[in-house]
C-alpha cells in the first residue's frame, strides 16, 4: 500500500487519480466490514488505506486549485 508516493501520483493524471480513490474507497468499506465481523488479520491496513485516501485526494485538491500541477499537465500547458 506503501507504492503511492506522492511523486508517482503526481506522474498520473487526474482520471488516474480518481480510479485509484474509487478502488481505495472501496477497499477501505471492505475492510471496515470485515474488521467489524472480526475477520480481519490486521486493523493498521485500515490506516494505511486512509492515509492513502487523504494523500490522493490532497494532490488532486491541490491540481485543481492550481497550487501543484500533476506533471503530465505541466507539460502540456507549457508547450
Amino acid at each position: 500500500m506503501r507504492e503511492l508516493s506522492p511523486e508517482k501520483v503526481r506522474e498520473m493524471n487526474e482520471q488516474e487519480i480518481e480510479e485509484k480513490l474509487r478502488s481505495l474507497r472501496e477497499e477501505l468499506f471492505n475492510l471496515r466490514f470485515r474488521n467489524s465481523m472480526r475477520q480481519l488479520d490486521n486493523p493498521l491496513t485500515i490506516r494505511i488505506v486512509r492515509r492513502s485516501i487523504a494523500s490522493l485526494t490532497t494532490i488532486l485538491n491541490e491540481h485543481r486549485a492550481g497550487i501543484r500541477l500533476l506533471k503530465g499537465h505541466a507539460e502540456a500547458t507549457q508547450e
